[in-house]
């Protein structure tokens, strides 16, 4: 695929990846093929912003169950467990065949490798429809129109009867094509020029790698990467962290502002982790920046009328005669 849409409007592991979310499912990520269109590039381990395409797609369906990578192992950002199609190299019917065979979920989505721009609010809305829709799947279209089955959620227990009737009539599944499977489902379609973007060329790289540097996504896919990096799993207010940061730096001092948020960070660690520390610990500096700030400025200061600040700016035990600089 090489057309792109703008939307109109952002460590070695194996074993089963466990998801927290209400609605349970498993997810299978095809891995293995010969990316041809590259030259015989690992295409998996391309990086897009700084991460390879494989690990951004895993990102996108975190919250599976378990989650099978059908391809020759490798190191991952997440957990997951591996699965090899018989024979490797045999086609993607054959590797959703062996995917689901470690799968127990009544609803599996089914994605490609390398997709850059999935994200999970697109795996849910997928899932959310499936099972609404009463039908086979439900899978993205391209800006073209096209079906992209490898951006998709069916109900595994059809995908199973459908692949062991294919395997019946033709013996094997090694090298029957995916529409072969497709056309025997009730599908739904939801289009997604953005989400549905493939790497199959160099130029569709290319341009991968460039919008995420644009102004309006260069900050979370930044974020995205850091969290993959260090290892870290933590859904923070980045917004708010910004305001903070904006607040020391206009109201301190420019290197107040890292500094500040590091502080943040390692009282948030101090006090458990999670997004609510965060959020109380970055609430209280972004208090105190505040109050520092107004300290500084000609209206919170004593006039020559001998008028005094506002209360709020005074501690709660101070009096004009009792204050540090009071003669």
């Amino acid at each position: 695929m090489t057309a792109y849409q703008h939307p109109g409007e952002p460590g070695a592991a194996t074993g089963p990846a466990h998801g927290a979310g209400p609605a349970r499912y498993d997810a299978v990520v095809l891995a293995g093929g010969a990316a041809r269109r590259l030259g015989g590039t690992d295409k998996p381990g391309v990086r897009v912003g700084g991460r390879p395409l494989l690990d951004r797609v895993l990102a996108a369906c975190a919250t599976a169950r378990t989650t099978v990578v059908v391809a020759a192992p490798r190191p991952t950002a997440r957990p997951v467990t591996w699965a090899r199609e018989d024979p490797p190299g045999g086609g993607p019917l054959a590797a959703l065949d062996a995917g689901l065979r470690l799968t127990t979920a009544e609803h599996v989505v089914v994605l490609s490798a390398d997709l850059p721009f999935l994200h999970e609010p697109t795996v849910d809305r997928m899932l959310s429809t499936l099972r609404t829709s009463g039908g086979d799947g439900v899978l993205l279209t391209d800006p073209g129109g096209r079906d992209q089955p490898l951006v998709a959620a069916y109900r595994a227990p059809r995908l199973r009867e459908e692949l062991a009737l294919l395997a019946g009539r033709h013996g094997a599944l090694a090298g029957l094509p995916l529409r072969r499977l497709t056309a025997e489902l009730d599908l739904t379609r939801i289009s997604d020029p953005v989400a549905s973007f493939d790497c199959d060329t160099w130029d569709d790289i290319a341009t991968a790698r460039a919008r995420i540097r644009e102004h309006g996504h260069v900050l979370d896919e930044w974020i995205s990467a850091v969290k993959d990096e260090l290892g870290i799993d933590l859904a923070v207010d980045t917004r708010g962290l910004l305001d903070l940061a904006r607040v020391a730096a206009h109201g301190v001092d420019r290197p107040a502002a890292p500094l500040t948020t590091f502080l943040v960070g390692y009282a948030a660690a101090q006090a458990g982790g999670g997004p609510e520390a965060v959020a109380e610990a970055a609430r209280k500096a972004e208090a105190l920046a505040a109050r520092w700030a107004r300290e500084s400025t000609a209206e919170d200061r004593p006039s020559g009328d001998g008028q005094q600040p506002a209360q709020g700016d005074v501690a709660p035990d101070a009096t004009p005669d009792t204050r540090p600089d009071a003669g």
